[in-house]
């Protein structure tokens, strides 16, 4: 059997808090200074920690250390990939910056591994314009040299901002393939590794618990129970529904393992564990090889399931 594959690609920014340890780190790099963080041992650590590697105590005692130091190991980049600092081969190297007691990992631009060896002596190159990012060192490059420090820009770095952008090929397994024929044509596949066992859905390529494939396939109907949920109250970017909504685990009948779908048709506050959901899925002509065709789940008005069917689901 021909089993499935197409290119798939994540994009998104994610955002998060910096705290006072990263944050101070993010902001030293914009004014071309470099700190890290003294751990209970006396050990300089760079880049900072929040919390020391051996009390797992908050960590407050900063400390600048120079943009100068040592490779301490390195690897060749004969092929560069997308989003990387060069479009040509390069060095990654670990770099024990003066007074730190740490490793740096970070670009090294030479031109010809020849040019490389433990113990070369490195100095950061700046990037010219610097926002609170570790690509703020745009590279480290052979040789000693120092840049004085830019306090011009004096907000400090409070949040940080990171495109992710993951661009794969995946390929499906036998049963996942199977499966993925099977929502196209409206049908739910789940999968187990004897008659009478457990049934995996969406398939596995094995049992978790011995290993054996799950070869056994099992068209499941589009109904089930909601095993556990949560209410989504907080509105996030490319949200298509406005809050608040449920987000639950389906246990569909006959299946051993819920699934995770949206649970729409009445009020939020009205989905519970036990609750009886069928399938509302979108127009023929939009389905394609994935769970997105069915849109929601939805009350079927059934008396509730009793807990005991499905208290070994959760």
């Amino acid at each position: 059997m021909e089993v499935l594959s197409a290119p798939l690609r994540v994009r998104f920014d994610y955002t998060r808090s910096v705290g006072p340890i990263i944050g101070a780190f993010l902001t030293g790099l914009r004014e071309r200074r470099i700190l890290g963080a003294r751990g209970s041992d006396g050990r300089i650590l760079v880049p900072p920690p929040e919390y020391d590697p051996h009390t797992s105590a908050p960590l407050a005692d900063l400390v600048e250390v120079a943009a100068t130091g040592t490779v301490t190991s390195w690897t060749w980049v004969s092929e560069p990939l997308p989003g990387q600092p060069f479009d040509r081969p390069f060095a990654w190297a670990l770099i024990q910056l003066d007074g730190a007691d740490t490793a740096l990992l970070h670009a090294l631009d030479v031109t010809d591994p020849g040019q490389l060896s433990t113990g070369m002596r490195v100095s950061a190159r700046w990037a010219d314009e610097r926002t609170g990012r570790v690509q703020d060192i745009a590279c480290f490059e052979p040789g000693e040299h120092t840049s004085p420090a830019d306090y011009s820009e004096q907000t400090p770095i409070t949040i940080l901002t990171t495109p992710v952008d993951l661009d794969y090929k995946h390929t499906a397994s036998p049963q996942e393939s199977v499966y993925l024929r099977g929502l196209a044509e409206g049908k739910l596949i789940g999968g187990r590794s004897e008659a009478g066992g457990r049934v995996y859905f969406p398939p596995r390529g094995a049992n978790p618990t011995d290993g054996r494939p799950t070869d056994d396939l099992v068209e499941l109907p589009d109904k089930g129970t909601v095993t556990t949920f949560c209410i989504v109250n907080v509105p996030f970017l490319g949200q298509r529904i406005k809050p608040p909504y449920v987000a639950a685990y389906v246990l569909l009948d006959g299946a051993d393992i819920p699934v995770l779908h949206l649970i729409l048709g009445c009020e939020a506050d009205e989905v519970r564990m036990g609750m009886q959901v069928e399938a509302v899925w979108k127009p023929r002509e939009e389905w394609g090889h994935t769970l997105a065709n069915i849109d929601h789940f939805r009350p079927t008005g059934e008396p509730d399931a009793p807990y005991e069917s499905y208290q070994h689901h959760l």
